[in-house]
């Protein structure tokens, strides 16, 4: 008969890791909350060369929780992306990693060139919302 081996529990005798906590009253929280999460212009140029991998994108725009904000309006969006031929597929994944890293769903809309402008021309709410909210253009082929 073979005697099995006892393995030995071993004590983890290292110091617990610090924590900090920031206090939600604090007079600057928003200030310091907004410089923390603010991305890098590096990231954003990294989403704008995977958006127009997705196909001919004229147009990319984000919002909420890209600046850091709640959605205020129920009729906005995170990401607006207007274009033609945009790959579902490429879409789907790159939404997947997207609300990955940022760690909440994205509340996101498609839309050809043509229905883009002809809900410009209607004065859409929802078109109007993300235009004439916070928003920030990562592609602008439109000259809007």
């Amino acid at each position: 008969m073979k005697k099995k081996k006892k393995k030995r529990k071993t004590k983890n005798h290292s110091k617990p890791k610090a924590r900090l906590i920031v206090n939600p009253r604090f007079e600057f929280f928003n200030e310091l909350r907004d410089l923390i999460l603010k991305s890098s212009p590096a990231q954003k140029d990294k989403m704008v060369q995977n958006i127009n991998r997705l196909g001919r994108v004229k147009l990319a725009v984000v919002a909420g929780i890209f600046l850091n904000k709640e959605q205020p309006d129920p009729n906005s969006a995170d990401l607006l992306i207007v274009g033609d031929d945009i790959d579902r597929r490429k879409l789907r994944n790159f939404l997947k990693a997207l609300e990955a890293e940022v760690g909440k769903e994205i509340i996101f809309a498609i839309m050809d060139k043509e229905e883009f402008k002809y809900r410009m021309a209607m004065f859409d709410r929802f078109v109007r919302v993300m235009m004439e909210g916070q928003h920030e253009k990562l592609i602008n082929r439109l000259g809007i």
